[in-house]
């Protein structure tokens, strides 16, 4: 029996990729006329398109109707601001369409994030949006790319073909130590993320990149890796500013700004004058950098903003808006604050 005759619904763009045999992210691709499918492919999704009379709007009507119910969001903790300003933002972009917004926390554990890869398969959910907390693609999260329709937010997992709402998080770098290299640092240690994770070689990039502009080697700069934690930034600065203090950065540059609140955190222990004795820049904008003292000097990212537009995009896949957002790509910030100030001689 011809599939399409048994229909009780417009298809939608999920179901062209299930007949298809490709992944959501392709198949709207080729609805969109970009330019990264392949031509074989590219035919291969119109002519399942035709054969069953894929329209978009009609799509987006017929959805509409059957009230979809829920979506999933993943994100590793609330704890940092970002992520509850990007759930935020998911949660306004599907406000007006009746749909109950499923936060399940992993706590950036591979373990969890298959968890509950598997267990979103398996829930009458429209589409989930993912934030990774540890840059590992799991069998369950391809899988559950193959099943329901994702977006992925501020993360690229590699291995995984799936659309993304980024920020560029190398511009945002570059700019924040250069802000740092301006001031007259030449002893700068950085404290960079978990090295698996995207963001965190796209903030490392483009700090090595400043220095380089700045005319310094990054090669001879101290890196230290963290793991976008308090905890880990405290512990970085426990270990840079151990031993004799000729050896101490003057300036201490942290992939995000929770790392670097465990910096302050440890120097004002320690009796280390921020920004007098050290400098400290931090990645993210949270609300807690803007309250602290002195306040930090650090990166914004537009999370409210990325959160609805992933929303938004989640809903134009699976047919209930029929127009994208206006953007999956935004720019980052410098916030220049307190925390920074030339060096001082010892």
């Amino acid at each position: 029996m011809d599939r399409n005759s048994t229909r009780k619904s417009a298809p939608t763009i999920k179901d062209v990729a299930a007949e298809a045999n490709v992944s959501v992210g392709t198949a709207s691709a080729v609805l969109n006329d970009r330019t990264n499918v392949a031509q074989a492919t590219r035919d291969h999704v119109k002519a399942v398109m035709d054969r069953l009379g894929y329209e978009p709007k009609s799509a987006a009507r017929a959805l509409r109707r059957k009230f979809i119910s829920s979506i999933g969001l993943i994100v590793p903790d609330l704890n940092n601001s970002f992520f509850s300003q990007v759930a935020e933002g998911v949660q306004r972009g599907i406000a007006e369409h009746d749909i109950l917004m499923n936060l399940c926390l992993s706590w950036a554990q591979p373990t969890r994030e298959e968890y509950f890869a598997q267990l979103l398969r398996g829930q009458r959910m429209d589409g989930v949006i993912y934030l990774s907390g540890t840059g590992l693609p799991s069998a369950s999260l391809v899988e559950l790319t193959k099943t329901r329709s994702v977006v992925f937010v501020d993360e690229v997992l590699p291995g995984i073909e799936c659309p993304s709402v980024l920020c560029d998080n190398r511009r945002g770098a570059r700019e924040v130590m250069r802000c740092v290299v301006d001031a007259g640092h030449t002893a700068i240690a950085v404290v960079e993320g978990p090295r698996r994770l995207w963001t965190s070689d796209q903030r490392l990039s483009g700090f090595r990149e400043a220095l380089y502009s700045g005319g310094q080697d990054p090669d001879k700069m101290t890196f230290v890796t963290g793991d976008y934690s308090e905890k880990s930034g405290y512990q970085a600065a426990a270990d840079l500013f151990s031993g004799d203090k000729s050896g101490w950065p003057t300036a201490v540059v942290c992939a995000n700004d929770q790392m670097a609140l465990g910096v302050i955190t440890y120097c004002r222990e320690a009796s280390i004058s921020v920004p007098h004795s050290v400098s400290v820049t931090g990645f993210d904008d949270i609300a807690e950098t803007r309250l602290m003292h002195p306040a930090l000097t650090t990166v914004s990212q537009p999370g409210f903003e990325m959160g609805r537009s992933a929303a938004q995009l989640l809903l134009y896949l699976i047919g209930v808006q029929s127009e994208p957002p206006n953007t999956t790509n935004f720019d980052t910030t410098l916030r220049l604050r307190k925390s920074v100030s030339p060096p001082t001689t010892r």
